[in-house]
């Protein structure tokens, strides 16, 4: 099953940011885990010229909007100051130097226009040294605004034969044991289909690459899962990115697992990449899974 002992959460002190604070809170307890508060310090923020004590007090001050002072002092945390002049890169550096297995944030969104000057979201989630859990403004929450508790049903891995959709559905199915979820294992093929009835393709005489495409998805399922949770597998034709979000949406599914692989941001990336395509868009949070490393090695070479 899956472990997250140490947990960052970056903020920028922000009711905004803090949203994301409300789930890496919630994990924290739920797993008994460490977490970390990272601010990123920029010439003239309101940080860079506190005191040791005042800092602490500013972070103090984002957490107790989500918990009072009695669940504040059961909680094992700290708060982190760095700086850089790349925010995702400083993120992906610190949680490697505090050996995080988890990664909490908050993305705004950014528009198409933007993605020529990149997303932290993005870059973190291409260059972080664990998972990454993405959450966005008008989004379906599975966190309680006054409890903090973790109310997931619906799961969805976004299968692409990976090794990075096998970690995806690793996490997915870990997290279904814990909470008794449903687990939605969606695999897009992005060939045009036939425009015969997808009964009818099996009469070609030969596997479709549809039919191939249901086999293996379904054997790719750990059998022990189905002892669990429920297992709904699906295989569409399309636009990767645009039919895992209409399958979200459809499915009501409150976290989506996927894989990221790479750290460049090429201008086929930018505008490519089903990765981001889904972090600007989802309609839930999304656990961009990547696998968890204890290096001291800088991300910048990245």
């Amino acid at each position: 099953m899956t472990k997250f002992e140490r947990i960052l959460c970056p903020t920028d002190l922000t009711t905004e940011s803090d949203e994301a604070l409300r789930y890496a809170i919630a994990l924290a307890f739920a797993y008994k885990a460490k977490l970390m508060l990272l601010y990123c310090r920029t010439p003239g923020s309101i940080v860079e010229w506190s005191t040791g004590s005042s800092a602490a007090r500013l972070f103090e001050l984002s957490l107790f909007t989500h918990m009072d002072a009695n669940e504040l002092k059961s909680l094992d945390w700290e708060g982190v100051i760095t700086e850089g002049d790349d925010k995702g890169l400083a993120i992906a550096d610190e949680a490697a130097r505090k050996n995080a297995d988890l990664i909490v944030m908050r993305s705004r969104r950014r528009p198409y226009a933007a993605a020529l000057l990149g997303s932290t979201a993005e870059t973190v989630s291409r260059t972080a040294p664990c998972p990454v859990l993405v959450t966005h403004p008008s989004e379906r929450e599975w966190v309680g605004v006054t409890t903090s508790e973790i109310d997931l049903h619906r799961l969805l891995v976004a299968y692409d034969n990976s090794a990075d959709a096998d970690l995806a559905l690793s996490y997915a199915t870990s997290l279904a044991q814990q909470y008794q979820t449903e687990v939605h294992v969606l695999h897009v093929i992005s060939d045009t289909p036939p425009e015969e009835p997808e009964l009818a393709w099996s009469n070609a005489g030969r596997e479709t690459s549809y039919e191939i495409a249901v086999r293996q998805l379904q054997q790719m399922v750990p059998k022990e899962t189905y002892l669990w949770c429920k297992i709904v597998t699906d295989v569409r034709c399309g636009q990767p990115a645009n039919e895992i979000l209409s399958y979200a949406k459809e499915q009501k599914i409150d976290l989506i697992c996927m894989g990221a692989s790479g750290t460049g941001f090429s201008l086929d990336k930018l505008f490519g990449s089903t990765v981001d395509r889904v972090l600007r868009h989802a309609p839930c949070p999304v656990l961009v899974s990547r696998p968890t490393t204890r290096a001291a090695a800088s991300t910048k070479a990245a």
